[in-house]
């Protein structure tokens, strides 16, 4: 199964990681590595996490952050890696922004 880390991913990732390398030399790449290790456990179990504004949203083990994908039978897209500190109402306009009108098809739920 493929896993895809879309650019909005790739921002916060780069965002996530000069906060924390900030805080102290190292704990960047500590980020990365455990949002790595965490998104190897997607292709064993895609879709099994709760759904927050159309997205799956797992939990990332040892970083107060959150990964908001989408699946498909063959791909995993990451559209976001984000932090739960963040105010509610900006988490939902930050994924309300991550879907572009092509892939709105595949969150939205089939016609009637």
């Amino acid at each position: 199964m493929d896993i895809r880390l879309l650019d909005g991913a790739r921002e916060d990732l780069r965002n996530g990681w000069f906060f924390y390398e900030r805080q102290s030399t190292g704990l960047g790449d500590r980020f990365l590595d455990a949002i790595e290790t965490d998104v190897h456990t997607l292709k064993l179990h895609p879709g099994i996490h709760i759904k927050v504004e159309g997205f799956y949203r797992m939990l990332i083990g040892r970083f107060p952050f959150a990964l908001y994908y989408l699946h498909e039978s063959t791909s995993i897209d990451i559209y976001a890696v984000l932090d739960c500190r963040r105010e509610p109402s900006w988490i939902r306009s930050r994924l309300s922004k991550s879907l572009t009108p092509a892939d709105e098809s595949r969150s939205a739920p089939p016609a009637p």
